[in-house]
C-alpha cells in the first residue's frame, strides 16, 4: 500500500462564496483543507456524473439542465442517500494519520468505533451489530460467509494475524437495503496487505462467497472516480439470475484496517448508494 504526507482532518468550513460589488484581487489559493474538501466533494460529483452518462441514452438534449427544469423530474432522487455530514474524530496529540508518511504501521491512532460510517437519514439501525461496548464477535463476522469450510479458514486467518478487535454497524433504510459494515484492525498495514493479497481479494470474484451470494463477480460499475487515493477497493455483485436478494459487497484496505461492506436487497440492490457507501467510508479510513 503506497503512503502519501499527512493532511489535516478538521472539519470543512462554509464553502459559500461572498457577494462582490467592485472588482476583487485575484484570490489566493484555497487553504490544505479546503483542496481537501474540494477534492473529495468533486470525487463524488465526477463518480455520480459517470452514471448519469452511462445510462443517458436519448436524454442527450436534457443534460445541461437543472433537474427543476425538467418536466416530471423535480422530485426524483438518483439514488444517494443522505448522510450526515462526516466529522473526523481528533487524533491523539502528536499522532500521524493512518496514511502519513511517518506512519510507517499505517497505524490508525483514532477509536476504531468513532471511524464507523454513520446511518443515513431515515435508517433503522441493526442491534445485533452493536457487540459489547461496541466491539463485535467475530462469529458475528464469519456468519457473513456461506460455507463452513470457508468460516474456519478465515476465522484461523484472521486469528494468526493478530486480528485486535472489529467495529461494525449496520442498517435497514426505507426502501429495504440492509447495509452491514465491518471494520477490522490489525497491528500494522503490512498485515492487512497479507491478508489483501493472501486470497480474500481476488480479480474475478471474491475468496469467500457471503452467504445468499454464491456467484459474485467484479463489480464493473464502481467508477474510478469515486475511488479514494491510496485507499484499497475491491467491489463485487452477485450475478443474474440471483435469488429472491441481490447481495453487493466490498472489502476496503486503509492501514491497519481492513473493512467489509455489504449491501443487499430484495430484487435487486441499487449500485448508486452501494458506491456511495464505499467511497465514504473510505474517506473516513483516510
Amino acid at each position: 500500500m503506497t503512503e502519501r504526507t499527512e493532511e489535516k482532518t478538521d472539519q470543512p468550513e462554509s464553502s459559500g462564496l461572498p457577494e462582490q460589488s467592485a472588482p476583487q484581487e485575484p484570490a489566493l489559493a484555497p487553504a490544505p483543507k479546503d483542496r481537501r474538501v474540494l477534492r473529495a466533494t468533486l470525487r463524488w460529483t465526477a463518480a455520480v456524473l459517470t452514471f448519469a452518462v452511462v445510462g443517458a441514452g436519448t436524454a442527450y438534449g436534457i443534460t445541461g439542465m437543472a433537474r427543476t427544469d425538467v418536466p416530471g423530474l423535480s422530485t426524483e432522487s438518483d439514488g444517494r442517500w443522505d448522510y450526515p455530514t462526516l466529522t473526523k474524530p481528533p487524533l491523539p496529540s502528536g499522532s500521524p494519520g493512518p496514511l502519513a508518511k511517518d506512519n510507517k504501521a499505517g497505524s490508525h491512532y483514532a477509536d476504531l468505533r468513532s471511524l464507523l460510517l454513520p446511518a443515513p437519514k431515515g435508517a433503522t439501525l441493526d442491534k445485533a451489530l452493536r457487540g459489547t461496548d461496541g466491539w463485535l464477535p467475530t462469529k458475528v463476522l464469519l456468519a457473513e460467509y456461506a460455507q463452513k469450510a470457508d468460516r474456519e479458514e478465515l476465522g484461523q486467518k484472521l486469528s494468526d494475524n493478530g486480528l485486535r478487535h472489529i467495529a461494525a454497524r449496520g442498517w435497514t433504510t426505507p426502501d429495504g437495503t440492509r447495509t452491514r459494515i465491518y471494520l477490522l484492525q490489525f497491528d500494522t498495514a503490512a498485515v492487512v496487505d497479507d491478508l489483501w493479497s493472501g486470497g480474500i481479494v481476488q480479480l474475478g470474484g471474491p475468496g469467500y462467497d457471503l452467504r445468499g451470494a454464491p456467484d459474485s463477480t467484479a463489480d464493473d460499475e464502481f467508477p474510478t472516480a469515486a475511488r479514494i487515493e491510496d485507499i484499497s477497493a475491491a467491489a463485487y455483485a452477485e450475478s443474474k439470475p440471483y435469488g429472491t436478494e441481490q447481495v453487493r459487497h466490498a472489502y476496503l484496505g486503509a492501514g491497519d484496517v481492513l473493512a467489509l461492506v455489504v449491501q443487499s436487497r430484495k430484487g435487486s440492490a441499487n449500485p448508486v448508494p452501494f458506491h456511495q457507501t464505499m467511497t465514504l467510508q473510505s474517506q473516513l479510513l483516510d
